[in-house]
């Protein structure tokens, strides 16, 4: 069982290297889009996105971005989508595991005017129905107090088109769109920056094709970017890093580049009051009761793609600390120990049924020993066994959590990414350096273990990659994973280095990292691969290089959608503004 990854490249390796590089920058940023029946019928409180990076022109603070309203039409007058008056809206952070729930909340609340209620326009002779403007609050005990850091921040209207906007005496007379937007954007007392409006949808990915039984890309046809020119309203904040870190602590405080006590945990909310009343006389429904969570997102594609049909609207009522009670673990983990996708990317199972997928082949003989296909028993075989000593593998370690039974194989990979987060700890380190032993000591790149359920996960200490950088990627910590092991600037020493795209996800997510991708590869084995549990066509001792066709074929696997419709900016939201209803369809 011993593979040396040689220092200088192989053909293969180059071959490799160039594929990645090309295909990453190529493409440019999934999700949760109506993903459960009872949230589907409540698209004001349904939260599509949430991202977490390290602002790369601001990087001692970090961006958090969070979306809601699925699939908005840019002329979906008269009545244009915003955010609900009645629903709370809530970023959620985790950055302590020692204490209990929450550490940081940041709440919003939004109410509304129609400034000429009798015109049936969303916009005339300078006044705007349906204007909302928005309380930020923020608690820093875990929700037993808060402190109200903007009471009336203005959300901008709907980018109608050029009459209503600017073209026009009788609009609102604005230079342009661009000028509501930057005018929208505030910072609060405290530090943070603010901006609450529509945006451009930036998630990107063939929607047809995918929930089409997985033809992704597309087998007859070309892809299509399900979600382009569609808009959502986003929560955008900005919060310096010794805001969000447990202690305190600026960034240039942090031991090292994955110094664990500056890793955060982030999910986002919307919730309802319980009760509904409503009047026959037309007038507004009268809401009371307690406030109940409808709507949560961490990960992307969770409850999308991983959790089946029947259990998803009890996911979205629970919090990310309920994910690991016993009764709810019993529940849910299976779904990521085998996860449904894995039976289209094994031909024991249904593996031709999903052609689109063939790319995609699990390792079902790795070093000639672990197969980690659906009810098998991956590395479950080792536990217990003197090699996990001083591993993450190991009982005194987190060998209950990562190794729970037999026929869980993906315990060891999928999970602790959406679960737990990834520690730097042995096996979780690059293949680089370990000589053929997956066990044994590699180079590090990640470390966000948190283990407080379904959130999304960033060590604030990764410096941001420039985006101009040649070696940015959407490809995320993958690109890093290749570039680590493949480059000789990298691939000479374990030492931690700074590798491009280590803030990339599932470290965090930027904007740009194609999260569908990146997923459908870690299903396929792509993880278990970096850390040195290589594909089956690769036979230590006989084969040259772990870099092999398996291997190609899963980085190079695209559903076919590499980038998002509109640019992102370089300044904060840097998310693009929405489109106009009257440019959509020309």
């Amino acid at each position: 069982m011993r593979i040396k990854l040689p220092l200088r490249y192989s053909a293969l390796q180059k071959a490799l290297v160039t594929i990645v590089l090309a295909s990453g920058l190529s493409a440019l940023s999934a999700s949760s889009h109506r993903e459960a029946p009872l949230i589907a019928n409540d698209p004001l409180a349904d939260n599509t996105d949430l991202y977490v990076f390290r602002s790369p022109d601001a990087p001692n603070t970090i961006t958090v971005i969070a979306n809601y309203i699925p699939a908005e039409l840019p002329f979906g007058g008269p009545n244009y989508y915003n955010f609900g008056e009645n629903i709370r809206y809530e970023i959620h952070i985790d950055n302590n595991p020692a204490t209990p729930g929450d550490d940081i909340i940041y709440r919003l609340t939004f109410r509304q005017t129609n400034e000429d209620p009798t015109t049936f326009f969303n916009i005339r002779l300078g006044k705007q129905n349906l204007k909302t403007v928005y309380t930020l609050e923020r608690s820093l005990n875990g929700g037993m107090s808060f402190q109200t850091l903007e009471a009336n921040g203005v959300v901008p209207p709907n980018n109608i088109g050029p009459r209503s906007i600017e073209g026009s005496p009788v609009g609102l007379g604005a230079a342009n769109y661009q000028a509501l937007f930057q005018a929208a954007i505030k910072t609060v007392s405290t530090g943070e920056k603010v901006f609450c409006g529509p945006v451009d949808d930036p998630f990107y990915v063939d929607l047809g094709g995918v929930f089409d039984l997985g033809d992704a890309p597309r087998r007859g046809s070309k892809a299509r970017d399900g979600l382009a020119k569609y808009n959502v309203h986003t929560i955008a904040l900005q919060i310096p890093i010794n805001i969000l870190q447990k202690d305190g602590k600026n960034v240039n405080q942090a031991a090292n580049i994955l110094d664990g006590d500056f890793v955060i945990g982030v999910w986002a909310s919307a919730s309802r009051r319980a009760i509904r009343t409503l009047s026959t006389d037309g007038s507004v429904p009268r809401d009371s009761g307690a406030w109940v969570q409808v709507s949560r997102l961490g990960m992307p594609l969770t409850n999308e793609v991983v959790v089946p049909v029947g259990f998803k609207d009890r996911w979205n009522f629970l919090t990310p600390y309920q994910d690991l009670d016993p009764a709810n673990l019993a529940i849910y983990a299976p779904f990521f120990y085998n996860p449904e996708l894995a039976l289209y990317m094994d031909d024991s199972q249904f593996g031709s049924a999903v052609p689109a997928f063939r790319a995609l082949r699990i390792q079902s003989n790795s070093l000639g020993s672990f197969d980690f296909r659906n009810g098998k028993d991956g590395l479950f075989g080792l536990k217990g066994l003197a090699a996990l000593d001083g591993t993450a593998l190991a009982e005194n370690a987190f060998g209950a959590l990562l190794l729970p039974a037999a026929k869980s194989p993906r315990a060891v990979d999928l999970w602790p990414i959406f679960y737990v987060g990834v520690p730097n700890m042995r096996p979780y380190q690059l293949a680089t350096g370990k000589n053929g032993n997956p066990l044994a000591a590699g180079k590090p790149f990640i470390n966000n273990f948190l283990p407080s359920g379904d959130m999304l996960r960033l060590n604030m200490a990764v410096p941001p990659t420039p985006r101009n950088d040649p070696n940015f990627s959407s490809l995320g910590l993958v690109q890093a994973a290749v570039l680590g092991l493949t480059d000789t600037t990298y691939n000479k020493t374990t030492a931690i280095q700074f590798i491009p795209n280590m803030d990339g996800f599932p470290n965090g997510r930027r904007l740009e990292d194609n999260v569908t991708r990146i997923e459908l590869q870690a299903v396929g084995g792509v993880v278990l691969a970096a850390v040195g549990l290589w594909y089956d066509d690769y036979l230590p001792g006989k084969t040259p290089s772990p870099v092999t066709n398996l291997l190609l074929n899963v980085l190079q696997y695209s559903t076919g959608v590499e980038a998002n419709d509109a640019p992102f900016s370089n300044s904060f939201p840097y998310l693009a503004t929405p489109w106009r209803g009257t440019e959509v369809g020309q």
